[in-house]
C-alpha cells in the first residue's frame, strides 16, 4: 500500500484551498500560505500540484513541495521569485487573501521512513521539504529517536529559515552544518559518508543539477542506491 498511499491516492484528490498571505524570506525568495482544510493529511517532505485558477495561463498546474509541517496547521510554499518570473509565478503574486487555488496531495516518497539515521542534504531552495521534515520532528519532540544531520549549502550564504533550523537544533539531537560550496559539501562527505554505507538514509534536496551528480558521487563512494532518497527541483 506504499506507494498507493503516497502517490495514487493523494493525486486524485483535488480540492480548493484559500490563500492566506505571503512572506518574503529573502530577497528573491517568497512564501505563500494557505489554509488548510481539516481533512487534509499529509506526510512531512511531501510536494502538492497546485493549479492556478483565478486566471487563464499556461501550465497553470506546478509542483511544489509543502514547506510547512502538518503540525502547523497550514499550507505553506516556497519559491525563488526572480525580477522577471513566469507566469505562474506572477499568478501566485497576484494572489489576495481569500482567493483560491486546487491542489492535488501532497504525494510523494521523500520523507524518513524508519528511525534509522538520516543524513540531509539541501542545496538553496533544497531547504523547503527537509524544514518540512524538521518542524514535524520538532512538533512531535521526536528529534531524540535517531541520528539526524543536515548540510545545508548554499552559494548565495542566504541558508533561509536559518533562525527556525537553528532553534530545532538547539532543541533536540538535530545537528546542522552551513556550507557556502559544494567543495564544502564534497569535503563533509568524505568524513562522513562511512556511516551511511550500511545503515540510514542520505536525503538529496535541491535542483537537479545538483541533485543527480550529487547521487551520482554517493554512489562512487559506495553507498547503496536504496540509501539515497532524491528530490530534484525543476526552475520554471
Amino acid at each position: 500500500m506504499g506507494f498507493l498511499q503516497d502517490n495514487l491516492i493523494p493525486f486524485f484528490r483535488q480540492r480548493e484551498i484559500v490563500f492566506r498571505e505571503s512572506r518574503r524570506e529573502a530577497d528573491d525568495v517568497v512564501s505563500f500560505l494557505f489554509d488548510k482544510p481539516d481533512d487534509l493529511a499529509w506526510k512531512a517532505g511531501q510536494y502538492g500540484l497546485f493549479t492556478i485558477t483565478h486566471k487563464k495561463i499556461k501550465n497553470a498546474t506546478k509542483p511544489f513541495s509543502v514547506s510547512s509541517a502538518p503540525a502547523e496547521n497550514v499550507i505553506r510554499i516556497t519559491t525563488v521569485v526572480r525580477d522577471n518570473p513566469s507566469a505562474f509565478k506572477r499568478a501566485l503574486l497576484e494572489l489576495s487573501p481569500g482567493m483560491k487555488v486546487t491542489l492535488r496531495g501532497p504525494v510523494g516518497p521523500f520523507y524518513p521512513k524508519d528511525k534509522a539515521p538520516v543524513l540531509f542534504i539541501a542545496g538553496g531552495i533544497g531547504i523547503t521539504p527537509i524544514r518540512s521534515i524538521l518542524k514535524q520532528i520538532e512538533a512531535e519532540g521526536s528529534g531524540g529517536e535517531r541520528q539526524i544531520r543536515l548540510l545545508y549549502v548554499d552559494s548565495h550564504r542566504r541558508h533561509l529559515f536559518k533562525d527556525e533550523l537553528d532553534r530545532i537544533a538547539d532543541r533536540s539531537a538535530v545537528s546542522i552544518d552551513y556550507l557556502d560550496s559544494r567543495d564544502q559539501l564534497y569535503r563533509e562527505l568524505d568524513r562522513l559518508a562511512d556511516a551511511y554505507r550500511k545503515d540510514g538514509s542520505i536525503m538529496i534536496a535541491g535542483a537537479q543539477s545538483m541533485v543527480n551528480p550529487l547521487a551520482a558521487e554517493l554512489r562512487n563512494r559506495k553507498i547503496p542506491k536504496r540509501n539515497i532518497v532524491k528530490d530534484a527541483f525543476f526552475g520554471y
